[in-house]
């Protein structure tokens, strides 16, 4: 497989500024905001994107909206809203291939996104 930044993120081979953690996920802040909130959310478990999850990892997907929606609720976003994003491949502008979950908030933010 190689090295995954995000994996050794998650061993704590690299050091992050931690959100949240849990058995199943690790939550951290981006080193480069697009918003005054962004958060990665990361499956512990290394997928390399949202099109190699497979019938098998339904929970591990709802929880990862759940888990990232109690971070976005501890991080003051609900009443003025913030957004989920999740990149798959090159087009669609993933950039680390390791399942992760966008929670963007504190600003208005745009539609269409770019």
């Amino acid at each position: 497989m190689g090295s995954c930044l995000f994996c050794d993120i998650a061993a704590g081979k690299i050091p992050c500024t931690e959100v949240h953690s849990d058995e199943k996920f690790l939550a951290f802040r981006d080193i480069d905001p697009k918003a005054p909130t962004h958060i990665l959310v990361i499956p512990r478990l290394h997928i390399a994107g949202l099109s190699e999850l497979q019938n098998t990892d339904t929970d591990l997907a709802g929880e990862l909206m759940l888990t990232a929606a109690r971070i976005a609720s501890s991080e003051g976003l609900d009443e003025a809203g913030y957004r989920f994003v999740i990149n798959c491949g090159q087009d669609g502008g993933q950039t680390v291939g390791h399942l992760h979950l966008h929670i963007l908030g504190g600003r208005q933010l745009h539609w269409p996104p770019g």
